[in-house]
């Protein structure tokens, strides 16, 4: 008898009255990613880390036999040694930082399989001790600025990298260059511990980051947005879940 793979998917908030719009298009974006894991043969459970105690949220996901970390709001700046005032800075929600942030840590100290999009890659990067490009600036190519929701995601390709054994299944899986949606303003900088550059974009701009030892993944863009190509979300968590699953069995 084979026990079901659990996967907790980690988002920060299931609660934004302040922005509808933005709230119901991440809500959008969890559920492709529940539908592609749940079509994948895993068990789902979605925590929404800011609207739950730290420890709730750590012991909803300490049995998971790996985690996604969705995207959301900018990482609070105390976080990475920065200050608040930035352009385009809005609203932050740390109880889910410091959730993220020990998940993160936890992940690379168990091995557990860690797959992060967006703030979720950033969170990555920050929990090993890396710092972000706190704002890109009006015109960035990585967010369609002042556009309705809908139509904010950036297609753009990225340039995968073999840095480390994770990054060359990508390209096993991918190929060498990938069409990718973005929305994102902030973008890493210096790498946090461990962690290699496993994508770039055309301005040099990190857009995937892995552990050289742990099955951790980040990425800066979107594959579980309607308009990304198809598979890639399924892909992305095989090539972080299947080596690390196979091994534990």
């Amino acid at each position: 008898m084979t026990t079901a793979r659990t996967l907790s998917i980690v988002t920060v908030t299931a609660h934004r009255p302040h922005a509808p719009e933005y709230h119901a298009y991440s809500t959008m974006l969890m559920r492709r990613a529940v539908a592609v894991s749940q079509a994948s043969g895993w068990t789902v459970e979605v925590v929404a880390a800011e609207d739950t105690s730290v420890v709730e949220t750590l012991a909803r996901t300490d049995r998971a036999d790996a985690v996604v970390l969705l995207g959301g709001e900018d990482i609070a700046p105390e976080y990475y040694g920065a200050a608040r005032g930035y352009r385009a800075e809005g609203r932050h929600a740390e109880r889910a930082d410091e959730a993220q942030l020990t998940i993160a840590r936890r992940a690379v100290d168990r091995g557990t399989p860690l797959l992060g999009i967006c703030r979720g890659h950033q969170i990555i990067n920050v929990a090993l001790g890396g710092t972000l490009v706190q704002d890109l600036g009006e015109g960035s190519s990585h967010r369609r600025d002042g556009e309705p929701i809908e139509r904010v995601m950036s297609t753009h390709d990225v340039e995968l990298t073999a840095g480390t054994v994770l990054a060359g299944s990508l390209i096993d899986r991918l190929g060498r260059v990938v069409s990718t949606q973005s929305a994102h303003h902030q973008a890493v900088a210096r790498l946090g511990s461990g962690l290699a550059v496993a994508a770039v974009a055309h301005d040099g701009l990190v857009e995937a980051i892995a552990h050289r030892e742990a099955p951790v993944l980040g990425v800066q863009w979107h594959p579980e947005d309607p308009g990304a190509v198809r598979g890639q979300f399924g892909a992305l968590l095989a090539a972080v879940t299947e080596p690390a699953l196979a091994v534990a069995a």
